[in-house]
């Protein structure tokens, strides 16, 4: 691969990525009217883990990262502590095993939903780490019950939602003809 052709992909999985973070942004507020479940259908989530899938594993991390502070900083929420914190870990941790996973396997659609649940469960995991973390540091215990409840019970909504509108909008980018050539 040439050097112009590697600005073009860096260029485009950046455009990408911008595109990924303003939909963090901007989809908690189409959600966040609807009782009950706004909130469970984790509408931040969408975008990381799209971008795992578009543009690679380093730039769906940052936006994991930079999304719940921006979004804190500008609309003040989510909650910093420790809401915010815990999501910057899972956020990043969706956008780096989608990526991953996603450039390390067949491109066959099975595999899009291999990456996309593994980088579900696996983001979970690390969500619940670092709420043990950010709250056991402040002396509150973060125990089994609270992690099976925040990570799984309570987010069945959006769990189903990722499931099935992610691999649709993959597979429709694809057949759409956007290449998705991950360079990182």
């Amino acid at each position: 691969m040439n050097t112009n052709q590697k600005r073009k992909i860096n260029l485009k999985n950046l455009t990408s990525a911008g595109v990924c973070l303003a939909l963090c942004l901007f989809l908690p507020f189409l959600t966040g009217n609807i009782p009950q479940i706004g909130s469970a259908l984790s509408p931040m989530h969408i975008p990381v883990l799209l971008c795992g899938f578009i543009a690679g594993p380093l730039y769906a991390a940052v936006v994991g990262i930079i999304a719940p502070l921006l979004r804190f900083a500008l609309f003040g929420m989510p909650p910093l502590m420790p809401v915010g914190v815990a999501m910057c870990f899972e956020l990043a941790a969706y956008g780096i095993i989608s990526g991953v996973l996603y450039k390390m396997l067949p491109k066959k659609t099975a595999f899009i939903y291999v990456s996309l649940v593994s980088a579900m469960l696996l983001g979970r995991v690390v969500w619940g780490l670092a709420m043990w973390a950010v709250l056991g540091a402040s002396g509150v215990p973060f125990t089994l019950t609270m992690f099976m409840a925040g990570a799984f019970v309570n987010a069945v909504p959006g769990i189903i939602v990722h499931i099935i509108l992610i691999p649709v909008i993959v597979m429709a980018l694809r057949k759409a003809g956007y290449s998705i050539e991950i360079s990182n």
